[in-house]
């Protein structure tokens, strides 16, 4: 992806050459103290967010920038500040204390307009787990989820905005709380989050499955392991088709399902 442009970098009120960053898909540049990265359909509603949001002891996140006009994006872009820190996949507990306390934080905002009209691999992913929407998906696929299929039942949980990838955007450093970024929102139960983050590390990420016993409190641990995984393995399905099914990619989700499959009852 090519670098922002002068024009975007004087929107935003900054001249130093862009950095590219890593992760982000590359697709993140930092200018000085800014962060740049492509806009999407729910930037705005994000730095509206964030740019109230209280500080919190528990957690830190990106302030987005205004432009010097006053607006959230220019020419396709957005801006944050830089935060100081780096991701560590093995501290998952502490991603999950962390997201707990920004969960409760935005836990007033009403249902966002756009949760009903994007349509992408995961968005629809998300659907299918929630049996909002129909996927009978590649044969390798159907035979992977026929057991969760099977499993899955209705649940009566409270849903609000939640952050949708929590394992890689979760920043420490030391001597301050951990950052919060990268933030795809849902509109689901805070339990549904702390469960794609809990498959996710179990699936590719090294963890034991004792970091799924350690969150087994949270309401219906089964159910959740169940649509998290589901949203995770529907949303490969749709993103790559039959060659996403390697047998590297099953072999990391298979003992993961007996798991989900173990809380559900």
């Amino acid at each position: 992806m090519e670098a922002p442009e002068e024009k975007v970098l004087a929107a935003f009120g900054v001249s130093e050459p862009p950095v590219r960053l890593e992760g982000g898909q590359g697709e993140t540049w930092r200018s000085g103290e800014v962060v740049l990265k492509r806009a999407d359909g729910e930037s705005a509603w994000r730095a509206e967010v964030l740019s109230v949001l209280p500080e919190s002891e528990a957690f830190r996140v990106p302030r987005p920038v205004r432009t010097v006009g006053g607006e959230w994006v220019a020419f396709g872009w957005e801006a944050n500040e830089l935060l100081v820190g780096a991701t560590d996949l093995r501290r998952q507990d502490d991603v999950l204390v962390a997201a707990a306390a920004f969960h409760e934080a935005v836990a007033g905002l009403p249902r966002p307009d756009f949760i009903d009209t994007r349509s992408d691999p995961w968005c629809d992913g998300d659907r299918v787990a929630w049996r909002e929407q129909s996927l009978d998906g590649t044969p390798p696929y159907a035979e992977l989820v026929g057991p969760l299929v099977d499993a899955w039942r209705p649940v009566d949980l409270t849903s609000q905005v939640v952050h949708g990838d929590l394992p890689g955007n979760v920043m420490f450093a030391d001597g301050l709380p951990p950052a919060i970024i990268d933030w795809p929102v849902y509109w689901r139960p805070t339990a549904w989050a702390s469960a794609v983050a809990v498959a996710d590390a179990l699936c590719w990420y090294g963890a034991e499955p004792a970091l799924a016993a350690r969150w087994a409190h949270l309401p219906e641990w089964g159910q959740m392991l169940i649509r998290a995984l589901i949203y995770r393995m529907t949303t490969d399905d749709l993103a790559g088709g039959a060659g996403t099914w390697t047998a590297a990619r099953r072999d990391g989700y298979a003992p993961v399902i007996e798991l989900a499959l173990s809380y559900a009852g």
